[in-house]
């Protein structure tokens, strides 16, 4: 599903990426971890073709980012997603389901509402919601396109215990996704996911979550 061989990236004379090569299998839930500064969002907006791919390759779904095609089977979260604070929570995730033909699919619209919890304050201004509430709605509007891929920026960043139980247990109900997240909360990445690939001093490995825990946590390398 995703395919990295080499992709370097420097911004002036400072290399942040230094052939980086990465591969997540279909159904792969990935943690893409790394100090702050690492490179994580670098490579993550070099992958959706937001900063120019000048060395290396990357290909979503078998097809390069640089053609068209893939951008229908991947949905995206950033770690601030913005909204229209003057809509409400179901209008905002009415005009984003728009966007693609301009129709609306009303069982989806509520069964992606339900999924987020946020069937009930459908009909409150954003602008009234919590983070968390924000940013399950955001995670809302991702998956109502039901695309293969998830790619995540930080996405339980700034929320309080309870905000990331509730992103977190979405996640883990979510069935034949590939997921890759950037996090650098290592609880959460025992809970979901299988796999990590851990980028410093712009390489990258991966890891099971046991070999990360055994080779890397216990050296201190993320204290």
């Amino acid at each position: 599903m995703i395919e990295i061989r080499d992709v370097s990236h420097s911004y002036q004379k400072k290399k942040v990426l230094d052939s980086v090569s990465l591969i997540v299998e279909k159904n792969e839930l990935c943690a893409l971890v790394g100090r702050n500064g690492a490179g994580k969002s670098t490579l993550i907006h070099l992958m959706l073709d937001l900063l120019p791919l000048k060395t290396g390759t990357i290909q979503l779904n078998g097809i390069p980012v640089q053609k068209p095609g893939w951008k229908k089977t991947v949905s995206y979260l950033p770690e601030k997603f913005q909204l229209y604070p003057n809509l409400t929570g179901e209008e905002n995730l009415r005009f984003f389901a728009s966007l693609e033909d301009g129709t609306v699919d009303e069982d989806k619209l509520e069964e992606k509402l339900k999924l987020v919890r946020l069937w009930e304050d459908r009909k409150e201004q954003v602008s009234g919601y919590s983070k968390g509430m924000l940013q399950r709605l955001g995670l809302g509007i991702m998956l109502y396109f039901d695309t293969e891929l998830l790619i995540l920026d930080e996405p339980t960043s700034g929320l309080d215990p309870i905000g990331r139980i509730e992103i977190l247990s979405i996640l883990k109900s979510l069935e034949n996704k590939t997921i890759l997240l950037s996090s650098h909360h290592i609880d959460e990445i025992n809970q979901i996911c299988s796999h990590v690939a851990y980028l410093k001093d712009g390489k990258m490995e991966k890891y099971t979550v046991e070999e990360f825990e055994t080779k890397i946590l216990n050296e201190g390398v993320l204290a």
